[in-house]
């Protein structure tokens, strides 16, 4: 009995109850798929980012100025995908209405398409992937995850964004109790970076152990797994489904 008060308080904390119902935790599920994908496309793909833009700007700029090991049509391809993918996100909340848990399951849906598309083009090619293959992976997967991104920013989670650390890295900073505050939403805040890590570190090891499309397995099986989820609260009327102010 001990344990209940305990899960209750997590609960409360994670956001599990209340405005935003179960998006909260379902939305941190999407943090470790963002790593995943992220540890593929830097390690297979090379030296590029389909989920962060900000490394990919950097990058970008690392290589005009002459850098080893980064290409500029990379970068520009994965900015060009992600912002395709964030305008088809924004788009799809005006198809399928105000309805939040829908919204993410249609945006879900859409992702993974993309995502089993990646994968196909994985295996059907020697890893790592050169010319159209890899041109073909870095659009599929950053359109995906620049759906995901709009997606995910127009639900209005709070410390929720899956992909952007250093915002949430600074409120969890300066709201702290070091700081003089007390941060109600300090373990959300948290868990976003640490799953991000976690999902890279997962995608990394399987790449390193010669595992190279295994880390888009993973990814789109915890999207499918969120997508379960979904359709069974596709019909909910409940609060959280309607999208806050």
């Amino acid at each position: 009995m001990t344990g209940a008060p305990d899960r209750a308080r997590a609960a409360a904390l994670l956001g599990t109850r209340g405005r935003h119902g179960p998006l909260p935790p379902l939305l941190l599920v999407l943090t470790v798929v963002a790593g995943l994908v992220d540890a593929f496309s830097y390690l297979v793909i090379g030296h590029v980012f389909v989920a962060n833009m900000t490394g990919n700007v950097v990058f970008l700029a690392f290589s005009l100025a002459g850098a080893k090991g980064f290409s500029v049509s990379a970068g520009l391809m994965a900015l060009a995908g992600f912002v395709v993918g964030a305008v088809l996100g924004g788009r799809l909340r005006g198809l399928v209405g105000k309805h939040r848990g829908r919204f993410l399951l249609w945006g879900l849906v859409v992702q993974a398409v993309l995502v089993a598309g990646a994968l196909a083009v994985a295996e059907a090619v020697r890893l790592p992937p050169s010319g159209g293959s890899r041109a073909a992976l870095v659009l599929l997967l950053a359109v995906a995850m620049g759906g995901q991104n709009a997606v995910v920013a127009a639900l209005s989670v709070p410390e929720a964004r899956t992909t952007v650390l250093t915002t949430t890295l600074t409120g969890l900073a300066a709201d702290s109790r070091l700081a003089g505050g007390s941060d109600p939403r300090a373990l959300r805040r948290l868990a976003t970076p640490v799953l991000l890590f976690a999902g890279a570190l997962l995608g990394a090891a399987l790449v390193v152990h010669g595992h190279r499309a295994v880390p888009l397995q993973v990814a789109a099986a915890l999207m499918l797994a969120v997508v379960a989820v979904l359709l069974r609260l596709r019909r909910s009327t409940a609060p959280w489904t309607r999208h806050p102010g």
